[in-house]
């Protein structure tokens, strides 16, 4: 029987795909440079000139969301992958492995834990400055820990299966049924919790921008611009409504995303 595709992978993917590439292609959109001035029309509501209105010192805003939708992704993806890749190496050696290994790993796992996750990242943030780098090392190094935890558990399955000891009983190097037998089959729960985490990063991401610790000052991001536009909210709502709408769109197509992910590859929600 050929498998439907679930509706929330379908509508979670396509606006994925659709704002990756109007952040990739930001740069050639016939839009108002993100930090060209009109200070004598700031905070002007919506025109057709300006369909989300101009912001603080007549800055365009559909211009800096989209510009912070690329900032957005950007960091989220970097983030993300980097910190898939230190959970999937930990992880996966862990639970191949065991005993010290093991026991280091997961150690490591529960301090990261024992803090409190916002709390590490703004203290991370604010010791090594806004940049857009640090913002990546700050995500990936605060949030490897769940990958890992979740490799581990796969892979201790996944080595007592047979094609696992036949590949040992041949002589192939546990480097070898590592990369050839047990990581393939760690991509699908890996692409799942690698979703969730990047909407994660995103919500985070702004986060960090909005108390100033994130991208540098005068960047487009969509926590700069909720930041400005908070004193503003009464007189000026379109500074604050239109970038927090992308992201709650983004985050809720990454959500619906990850669901559709999960019900496709984890027989349990079929």
């Amino acid at each position: 029987m050929k498998r439907r595709v679930p509706v929330s992978l379908g509508v979670g993917g396509a606006f994925l795909l659709a704002l990756s590439l109007i952040a990739l292609s930001v740069p050639w959109l016939p839009l108002t440079p993100p930090e060209m001035q009109e200070v004598a029309r700031q905070f002007e509501s919506p025109s057709w000139s300006h369909p989300f209105g101009l912001g603080e010192n007549g800055t365009d805003v559909l211009s800096q969301a989209l510009w912070g939708a690329r900032l957005s992704l950007g960091v989220g993806f970097s983030s993300v992958v980097v910190s898939a890749l230190i959970g999937l190496t930990l992880g996966s050696m862990a639970g191949y492995f065991g005993g010290r290994i093991d026991r280091a790993v997961s150690r490591l796992t529960d301090l990261l834990y024992a803090f409190p996750g916002l709390l590490l990242v703004v203290a991370l943030a604010a010791v090594l400055g806004p940049s857009v780098r640090n913002m990546v090392i700050v995500l990936a190094t605060t949030s490897w820990a769940g990958y890992a935890r979740l490799v581990r558990g796969v892979t201790l399955g996944l080595r007592e299966r047979e094609y696992v000891q036949a590949a040992r009983a041949v002589g192939a190097t546990d480097v070898r049924i590592l990369v050839r037998h047990v990581w393939p089959n760690l991509l699908a729960p890996l692409f799942v919790q690698m979703t969730f985490g990047l909407a994660s990063a995103i919500l985070t991401e702004s986060s960090l921008s909005f108390l100033g610790l994130g991208a540098p000052p005068g960047s487009p991001s969509w926590g700069q611009l909720l930041n400005t536009g908070r004193e503003v909210i009464s007189s000026a709502s379109h500074v604050v409504a239109f970038p927090g709408l992308m992201l709650v769109l983004t985050v809720l197509g990454l959500n619906l995303l990850g669901d559709g992910l999960r019900d496709r590859f984890d027989p349990k929600f079929r």
